[in-house]
């Protein structure tokens, strides 16, 4: 089943949205902005905000973070954070840290010496997964990945090395599948961009990467990885677990995130069109015909099919992050658009 085109009234943002996350009925939302307005009273939220995924209700749980917010993964009441801060509500904390989902304290162990900005978070394993520009930790050299105890705070031994930017973390059971800028992880072939590791920090050889370009942001589905790539134009590539293409949409403008849900595949990022075939042009205009979708568009997960779903954005960077959940049927963009379909949504917007 197909989204209603129609976002849920939400709270809005005054800067940009770049994290989303989902537990339970609250969504989490990080980034860039200093106040949320809701109910026709502003509130001070620093780059940290929740609100009731069902109601829209914006929620207490304020920590305050002192600089841009990047990424965000939660697991049970623990909300994990990472960005280019340097202290949570007042307490030092360097780019990383675990906050309490109810009560919005800073958990006291968790906290590392971070050179370089996370910009992907996933929880599995007991663990928490980050990867970005990240070069060392606690004074120790590591290649743009890293893991750390969900507890305690402390470095695992799985250190893939990235051989560039870490933009996208997701973890499906025991494989960790990472994107970014990366010419490879631990110079293995066919890791190019997009690649799958176990937890020991080894390639996964089960996986080779067909990704043709930089990855931006990924999410799992029944049969299979999405990844949003960039450009010529911009791609959203569905592979198997084998790493097999299973089908590429192109757009006119880099793919940035992407969620499933009900087996449909929502896609978000700075595009206006979908392109009518792979060919693109100067600047990544569609050379054989496009349809129009601006900065948000939804296909089939079975085959590929653009569907005819066009919750329109707005601006020129739009949509940065994007989250679902099974439980609500629902998901959520969060970016930097103002509006939807020219209805007022500043920055962020839930569809169910």
């Amino acid at each position: 089943m197909v989204a209603k085109v129609t976002p849920d009234p939400l709270p809005t943002f005054n800067g940009t949205v770049q994290a989303t996350a989902y537990s339970g009925d609250t969504l989490y939302v990080g980034g860039d902005f200093t106040s949320v307005t809701s109910g026709g009273r502003t509130y001070a939220r620093n780059r940290l905000a929740a609100v009731n995924a069902r109601t829209g209700a914006l929620l207490g749980w304020a920590p305050a973070a002192d600089n841009s917010v990047r990424a965000i993964a939660v697991s049970g009441r623990a909300v994990f954070v990472g960005g280019a801060f340097t202290t949570i509500s007042g307490v030092r904390r360097d780019g990383l840290a675990r906050i309490d989902g109810g009560s919005g304290a800073v958990h006291n162990s968790f906290k590392q010496s971070l050179t370089g900005v996370p910009y992907a978070l996933a929880v599995a394993n007991g663990r928490l997964y980050a990867g970005g520009s990240i070069t060392s930790v606690n004074g120790e050299a590591i290649h743009q990945l890293a893991a750390f105890d969900q507890n305690t705070g402390a470095v695992t031994g799985w250190r893939p090395r990235a051989g560039g930017t870490v933009y996208a973390v997701v973890a499906s059971g025991r494989r960790i599948y990472v994107g970014g800028s990366f010419s490879s992880i631990n110079s293995a072939s066919g890791t190019r961009h997009l690649a799958a590791v176990t937890t020991s920090g080894a390639v996964d050889t089960g996986f080779t990467s067909r990704a043709s370009d930089m990855v931006r942001g990924l999410a799992i589905g029944a049969s299979g990885v999405y990844a949003a790539m960039g450009g010529p134009g911009g791609r959203l590539g569905a592979f198997s677990t084998s790493g097999a293409g299973r089908w590429t949409l192109t757009m006119d403008g880099d793919a940035q995130a992407v969620a499933v849900l009900d087996r449909v595949v929502y896609i978000g990022g700075h595009f206006d069109n979908v392109c009518k075939s792979a060919r693109t042009g100067d600047k990544g205009s569609c050379v054989d015909g496009n349809t129009r979708r601006v900065k948000l568009a939804a296909a089939n997960e079975a085959g590929g099919a653009l569907l005819p779903w066009a919750a329109d954005g707005n601006g020129s960077s739009g949509v940065h992050a994007m989250a679902s959940s099974a439980r609500l049927h629902k998901f959520v963009a969060g970016g930097a658009f103002t509006t939807i379909r020219g209805a007022s949504r500043a920055r962020l917007a839930q569809f169910g």
